[in-house]
This record gives C-alpha cells, structure tokens and sequence, in this order.
C-alpha cells in the first residue's frame, strides 16, 4: 500500500509535493471537499489523504482553533519558565486558546512561546500587548563563537553569492570520485549521531542505476536544546545549500529538498530567500554556469511531528502519507524518496561536507578521531553563564567545554541530558570523565546525538522527568509497532500513577518495559527512549525509592 502511495506521489513529484498540498488545504479551509480534490488529482482514496492530515498536530482543528502556543520541550520545562508564561497567555488571549508545541529552539533563554506565525522568548512575553497588536519587536539573537582549530561551520569562505558562484565553479568541474574520496579521508560521519560515514553514502547512491535520485536535508531535527539546525539555517544557509548541491552532483541527482520544521519559521524564511537568491543567479536550475549538471531545491514545511527526525518517516512525510517509520532495507540510499535512490543528510552533515571541501579534508581528520572527527556543534542551555551555540574541536573535554566555554553554571544542577529527548542523561559527575566523542559517549552508557545540552536542576524530581519523557515519546510516537506505540502509554501511565500516589513502580514490569521498547521499537524514538530512563534509574534510584516496588 505504502508503494503504491509512493509512486503516486511520485507522479507530480516535489514541485507541488503532495503534502505541501495537504498541508496548504487543510490550514486554509474546515471542509472536507478540498481534500476530495486532491485526492482524485493524485488517483487516491480521500480516506489516504484524511488519515495523512489527521497524523500532524498543526494541521488538527484542535490545533488550529488556537492562538498561542507555549514550548513544551525538556529545557524550558526544567527552567521552570513555561506555567507562567501560559498563566500570562492564557489572560490576554483566553483559556482555551492557548497550547503548545515541542521544542522552538530558544534553550539559550526559555520563556519561548509561538504566536500568528513567530517564535518568541526570553523577555518578549513583556511585550505581549505589542504582539498581539502586530508590531515589530526587537528580538535577542543567540550567541556563536568557534572554539575550533579550524573552523568548518562557523567561518565566512561562503557568506555572499561571489563566494558561492565561485566555488560552486570549481567542484561541479572536479571528479566525482576525487569529491567522494574527500569526504571519505575526512572521517566525517553523520552529525545526527547515528554515526555512518557520510562519502560512503553519497557513494553507495552515486554507485546506484536510476533514472532518478534525490538529495534531501533533514531540517526536522527538533531535538529539546539544540538549536545548532536554527544557526545553521539562519546564519549560514550557504554552507548547507552547497554542501546538497555538491551531493547532487556527486550521486546523479537533479532535484533536491529541504525539509524544515514548522517550529521553525525564521530557518524556512532564511533558506527561502537563499534559493531565490541562488535561482536569480544562475546557481540553481538548468546547466549551471554552463555545465551539463542542473540541479533545483525545494522547501517542504513539517506540521509538527517529532517523528520525522527518522529519516524514513521523513520520506514518507513528503510523500503524503502518514510519518510512520519503514523497516530497512532498503536503506533511502537505493530506495529512499518516491522508491528512487535519495541521499538523506542532516543539517550540520550537509554543513560540514560543504566545509571540508572547502578547507581540506585532511584538516578534518586530524581533529579528534577516526570514529569522531573533526568539528561539532555544541548548544548550551540557560543555565550556563554564556549560554549559546559553539563550534568545538572533537575530543575536547566536556568539563572544559562547561567551565571554560560555557563559563560555568548559575546554579547546582544535577545531570543534563546531552543529546535530545533520547539522550542519555548524565550526573554531574560523570561529566568530567567524558570528552565529545560519539563511542566515547556510547561507550559509557549515554548518547551524543546532536551534542544539546539540558541541564536538570537540583531541585527538579527525577521521577517527574522519566513522566516527561514517556510522555513525550506516547505523543510523538508514529504508532506503527506495538512496543513503540503501547509501551510508551503503559509507560506514561506508571508514572501517572505514582506521581498521583495511588501505585508504586513496579520495578521488574518497568524493567521489561524498557527492554521490550529497546529490542522491539522500529525506530531511535521509542527504541532510544529507554536509554535516559535507565541512566535515572541507575544513577538516582534512590531518589525515587519511596515510588518504586522492588519485589513484584
């Protein structure tokens, strides 16, 4: 059925993609006849397309019928920031018309909120009555700064169009295999943390027959207190643009898109204006700057769902149809978007290929190690005196990375969870045996990921935390397995339990649950979620004794 769907889609193709269509419908109309339409135009039953708009939180009518919408993601839930912040919503716009969204990607100040189309936080909500009235405010932008021996993300050899025009000149004129052979000498592997080397992938596609192939950028990536994909996006779009290009170029492919979280709305305006920009300029579309290579890019904007970090799920969310994972193999490298070859990267991957092209690839390997090299994007929330986005040599130490770049803590905290919603959660302690290192991380039990750091405060209940966390992942599961959808509610409903002193933890059915979602889960979602729980359970059980049964 999937297929079929697939290659329906596939028909129009990314131009007007089917859920771009969807999407556009249903935010602009309650009826149900437009959705008929599409369904006829893309030779599908209405109730594929209805079961497509029903899985997206921001196209629900529940959604829609509200005004505002508050961050619900992990760094603003411990900075304690968020039932304030809704109290003061809630008065000038009404009860009902206020709910939320999962992480907007302001870590570095909280109080983050969303209202007619922008993200708002820190001391904006001060100025509610101006934005509510639609004027133009000034806005605090995150710190960056490059702490790394060589800057691959954050220097300025691709800031206009000269500069881009000219490099572009000189790759889409090189070898291909001289390109590939770069990115392999690198050691650069996806940025996301999933560890898989980024040329062998770009090769794996190039190497693929098809009359068709597809390059695409993973910009949905909504991890709570990363916000590296907002600096990228918003500061250095080029980098990234270049770097799907080049892929296009390498693995045959003449057609590529960008994927960008709703949440997002000044990353989608940002890329937007790049590719007119770059279209304008003979950089983008066909035979460029002379060549025989054409090359177009696409913007799709996700509707709130966390699940399309999964790369499949992404794909199938581009497709129409409902952001479910697919089991692999295939991998999207020989059957990825509309069932051809498709190249998936992540933002900082994208950015990161761009930068080593264009300062070596030798620069990159030398930093760090084989498994962890170069240069990586680092996000330090509120809790740090210089809270912020920074570029930081692999194999660092975290305690320096915290003292010295980050200037310490306000406050006593606890643990952090470095790396997402999935990440592990780390003690204090711990830290300091701990460099940025993927297998380092790994090794130890935790998980990098996107190197976002959430600092717990001391004070905050780990009990109330592992809640929000099987929340979270009750939510935002896709549905498709029975260990990803059931075990994150029977989860949440534990914990509910416990937290409302009717039933204590039953230690041994929490332990089953959490190896069943890890050896059953499809996806890192619902299958990594364990992993910070059992951290907490490990490291802070005795904080929760007085809620969990042992012998059961």
């Amino acid at each position: 059925m999937s297929k079929n769907i697939s290659n329906l889609s596939g028909r129009i193709g990314l131009k007007n993609n089917l859920f771009q269509k969807i999407s556009e419908r249903s935010l602009k109309s309650k009826t149900k006849e437009g959705m008929k339409e599409i369904a006829d135009e893309y030779k599908m039953g209405v109730s594929t397309i209805h079961g497509a708009e029903s899985f997206y939180e921001f196209l629900r009518p529940s959604h829609r019928e509200k005004k505002a919408y508050i961050c619900n993601g992990s760094a603003c839930m411990c900075a304690g920031t968020q039932e304030p912040l809704k109290k003061k919503l809630q008065e000038k716009l009404g009860e009902d018309k206020v709910g939320h969204m999962f992480c907007l990607g302001h870590c570095y100040e909280n109080h983050a909120f969303h209202y007619d189309g922008e993200n708002y936080a820190g001391k904006d909500i001060e100025k509610i009555d101006q934005i509510i009235k639609g004027e133009n405010i000034k806005q605090d932008k995150f710190f960056s700064k490059s702490f790394a021996t060589t800057s691959f993300l954050m220097d300025d050899k691709l800031s206009n169009l000269d500069q881009f025009k000219e490099n572009l000149q000189k790759f889409i004129n090189k070898d291909k295999k001289e390109i590939i052979n770069s990115l392999l000498s690198s050691n650069l592997t996806g940025r996301g943390g999933a560890g898989f080397p980024t040329g062998m992938k770009w090769d794996f596609c190039s190497k693929t027959n098809s009359e068709k192939k597809y390059v695409v950028c993973n910009a949905d990536e909504g991890d709570s207190g990363a916000f590296s994909d907002r600096y990228l996006l918003e500061d250095q779009p080029l980098k990234v643009l270049f770097g799907m290009i080049i892929c296009g170029y390498v693995s045959g492919s003449n057609e590529g898109v960008l994927y960008i979280r709703g949440e997002s709305p000044k990353s989608i305006e940002s890329v937007n204006g790049c590719i007119n920009s770059l279209k304008q300029s003979g950089l983008l579309g066909d035979k460029i700057l002379g060549t025989e290579f054409s090359f177009d890019l696409n913007i799709c904007i996700g509707q709130g769902a966390y699940i399309c970090g999964e790369e499949t799920a992404l794909i199938a969310s581009i497709e129409g149809r409902r952001a479910e994972v697919d089991v692999r193999p295939p991998f999207p490298v020989t059957e990825g978007l509309y069932k051809k070859p498709t190249v998936v990267n992540n933002v900082e991957t994208l950015a990161a290929a761009t930068g080593i092209l264009l300062n070596g690839a030798e620069k990159f390997s030398k930093i760090g190690n084989k498994k962890s090299a170069g240069t990586k994007l680092v996000c330090l929330d509120s809790f740090f005196n210089k809270p912020g986005v920074y570029e930081i040599d692999m194999g660092t130490s975290m305690k320096k990375i915290f003292n010295e770049f980050g200037g310490g803590l306000k406050q006593s905290i606890k643990a952090f969870q470095i790396g997402g919603p999935l990440g592990g959660v780390v003690p204090t302690l711990e830290i300091e045996k701990l460099n940025l290192d993927f297998q380092e991380f790994t090794n130890a039990g935790f998980m990098l990921g996107h190197a976002s750091v959430v600092s717990i405060p001391q004070d905050f209940k780990m009990i109330d935390y592992i809640h929000h966390l099987f929340e979270f992942s009750a939510e935002e599961s896709c549905g498709k397995c029975f260990p990803g959808r059931l075990g994150s509610y029977r989860g949440k409903e534990m914990f509910d339990q416990a937290k409302k002193g009717s039933q204590k933890i039953p230690l041994k059915l929490l332990n089953e649950l959490l190896v069943t979602m890890k050896k059953g889960c499809l996806c890192a979602l619902c299958g990594a979620i364990p992993t910070p729980i059992m951290n907490i359970l490990k490291y802070f059980g005795d904080e929760m004794k007085n809620d969990i049964v042992k012998d059961n």
